[in-house]
């Protein structure tokens, strides 16, 4: 086996490689598919936990318990791809290298042996790592220890490599934002590179003053459908997605989900169910909320208990998520409503839900039921925590034949 130092290659003599990133805190690692520009061809080149597998690489989760990994296969690897770059970000939002050694340890994936090991040396306030490179020279596949640091976490890494990453209040004000406004480094240089390197490799060069035209280009969420809270009160449409972002900050308190409907049509009583399913990485069911088990993840999400007709003004049923109590495993959480006594939801009237800041009442997001059909469960808005540790709502309005949460856990975890 062979200590690789910063720069350094070894021939891969196995052509499945699993590249695992072991520290004593948890890691997000992922990889991204870059073609002979530096770049990803598009999103779909970045692989990571919500976004497990792409050509000829995959995203495999420890479990908390062992390193998550990437595994290439290169004979599977695109002909246009000519690197797989391996990237690992402490888990924990805002935590730095410092103190912490990370460890890349390449294997053959099918036996298992330890092929090289690298450490980056003299690590400090960087948030997030170009660990190791996965390449093709002249036909023949090889891996580079990197060890370049980022100071902005994935989201820079993520943008400098051509991934579109959606960055509402840009403004120079707030440090987090800003640090990820300067996302743009130079990408590792190739063997056959003409390019020098910088001094210290991992610090990256500040950006020139060329990429702000993104501030000056709002009209982009909108067309991705991803808006912020800095305006007020969003109400979405299907499939449309807000970053829990207000004031350039990330929203890292308590959140209500109130649900509300009239009384079914011609005087019949229905009782609909407000339920959070929580999930892991890879998709994994970890828990759901309910009116049968009205707390979950440690209390960080919690039920107000069943309403069973409807009647009342206001939220019939209300779960409070305490998005900073969200322990880190708990990446996605879906929002379901599920008609208990089998009527369906073209028999409700009025069916919504709707996101409030806890602490002021204020309502931040309004998810109305335009449009109805001839189901008993809906799943009606999922929150995802991004590897900038901010969360993101998207409106889902995906209707699901099922009268309980139970039959919900499946759908809603092929729509994360």
């Amino acid at each position: 086996m062979t200590a690789m130092t910063p720069g350094s290659n070894i021939p891969l003599s196995a052509v499945r490689v699993a590249v695992d990133v072991a520290a004593p805190v948890r890691l997000d690692v992922s990889g991204l598919l870059l073609s002979a520009d530096g770049k990803v061809r598009s999103d779909d080149d970045f692989i990571f936990y919500n976004q497990p597998s792409g050509p000829g690489v995959t995203y495999r989760s420890g479990g908390g318990t062992a390193p998550d990994s990437i595994v290439v296969d290169t004979a599977a690897v695109p002909p246009g791809i000519e690197k797989i770059v391996v990237t690992a970000s402490p888990d924990a939002a805002g935590q730095t290298f410092q103190g912490i050694e990370p460890t890349a340890t390449v294997r053959d994936a099918d036996s298992g042996s330890a092929l090289a090991t690298f450490t980056p040396p003299r690590l400090g306030t960087e948030t997030a790592l170009v660990v190791i490179e996965i390449y093709r020279r002249q036909g023949a596949w090889k891996a580079r220890a990197v060890g370049q640091g980022y100071a902005d976490g994935l989201a820079g890494i993520a943008t400098d490599f051509g991934v579109t990453v959606e960055e509402p209040a840009a403004q120079p004000a707030p440090p987090a934002p800003a640090a990820q406004a300067s996302s743009q480094t130079a990408p590792p240089a190739a063997p056959a590179s003409p390019q020098a390197a910088p001094a210290d490799p991992r610090v990256a060069p500040p950006m020139p003053p060329v990429p702000p035209a993104p501030p000056a280009a709002p009209p982009a969420p909108a067309a991705s459908g991803k808006i912020n809270l800095d305006k007020g009160r969003v109400s979405l449409r299907k499939n449309q997605t807000v970053s829990l972002v207000k004031g350039g900050r990330p929203l890292l308190s308590q959140v209500k989900m109130g649900l509300g409907w009239e009384p079914a049509f011609r005087g019949k009583d229905i009782d609909l169910d407000a339920s959070v399913i929580a999930y892991g990485p890879d998709r994994k069911h970890l828990d759901s909320c309910y009116f049968g088990k009205l707390s979950i993840l440690n209390g960080a999400i919690k039920h107000s208990g069943d309403n069973l007709t409807g009647e009342g003004a206001g939220d019939d049923e209300v779960i409070v998520v305490d998005l900073g109590r969200i322990p880190a495993e708990a990446t996605g959480l879906v929002f379901t409503v599920n008609s208990f006594t089998g009527q369906k939801f073209t028999e409700v009237a009025k069916a919504y839900c709707r996101l409030l800041d806890a602490a002021t009442g204020e309502e931040l997001v309004r998810f109305d039921l335009s449009s109805t059909e001839p189901q008993t469960g809906v799943m009606m808005a999922k929150l995802i925590k991004q590897f900038t540790g901010e969360w993101e709502m998207t409106a889902m309005g995906e209707y699901v034949k099922s009268r309980t949460v139970r039959g919900m856990v499946k759908p809603a975890a092929a729509a994360l």
